[in-house]
């Protein structure tokens, strides 16, 4: 960086940053408020799918669903690390919290955020059972993978390297759900799988956010963005009608 140029050009021309001293004030709360969605969100992940582990119909099933919830807290755990760095409480981290907690099933929150953590809004609602689980899992999956892709290129280093590092592994449990779908297409009746899917669908949507202009384009200006909220959903909604198409389910947006 030129010695007469501000951290936010330098940043607004594509910069890297890798030092927590080096960061402005507001683009440290916006890099610790995604950090801290992540890490909240895969914790209340983890916790939710842990509750259905012993309803998979096999030990394989059993196995894979345990590996995932073992896998998402530690990705959640490796952003954690980063989020110390910068000075934030980690501690509470380390004591109960009530992360498999849910709302009632016909809760309709939109976008909120829970009173307790910064979770997305749709690890409030409940899964119902393991076909339930599968289809969260898959449409969840498929959001999740397009979310790291785009933050894999932050313009904060150390943190887009942990997401790309944690990009597969997130992927891979997208791809086993998409394998338990398939599975319980032939063993289950179409009707109560496309219940799932009409529930989950517009609560995983709404993960994306909104389209607000403004907040993205200092995003971006910041480097912490690239592709706008809309342009992800969209791309998420053609991803997810494909998978779905394969197995004779549709998307009902």
């Amino acid at each position: 960086m030129a010695e007469d140029m501000s951290i936010e050009s330098y940043l607004a021309q594509g910069g890297k940053l890798s030092n927590p001293a080096n960061v402005p004030p507001r683009y440290r709360a916006e890099l610790l408020k995604l950090m801290t969605s992540f890490v909240d969100s895969a914790l209340a992940g983890a916790a939710g799918f842990a509750d259905v582990i012993n309803e998979g119909p096999g030990i394989k099933a059993r196995i894979a669903a345990a590996k995932i919830v073992l896998e998402k807290s530690d990705n959640a755990y490796q952003v954690l690390r980063l989020l110390g760095e910068f000075g934030a409480d980690t501690r509470r981290y380390e004591t109960r919290h009530p992360w498999a907690a849910r709302l009632e099933r016909s809760a309709d929150i939109g976008q909120r955020r829970s009173s307790q953590d910064m979770r997305l809004a749709v690890f409030n609602y409940p899964l119902k059972d393991w076909s339930d689980a599968v289809v969260m899992n898959l449409l969840m999956g498929r959001a999740v993978t397009l979310q790291l892709t785009e933050y894999s290129q932050v313009s904060y280093q150390p943190l887009a390297e942990v997401f790309r590092a944690i990009a597969p592994i997130e992927t891979h449990h997208a791809e086993l759900a998409e394998e338990g779908l398939a599975q319980l297409v032939e063993q289950c009746e179409k009707d109560a799988l496309q219940a799932s899917v009409d529930y989950w669908l517009p609560r995983v949507a709404a993960s994306f956010g909104t389209g607000d202009s403004a907040k993205f384009e200092a995003l971006k200006a910041f480097g912490l963005r690239q592709t706008p909220n809309e342009d992800l959903r969209a791309h998420w909604q053609a991803v997810a009608a494909e998978t779905l198409g394969k197995h004779g389910l549709s998307l009902n947006l």
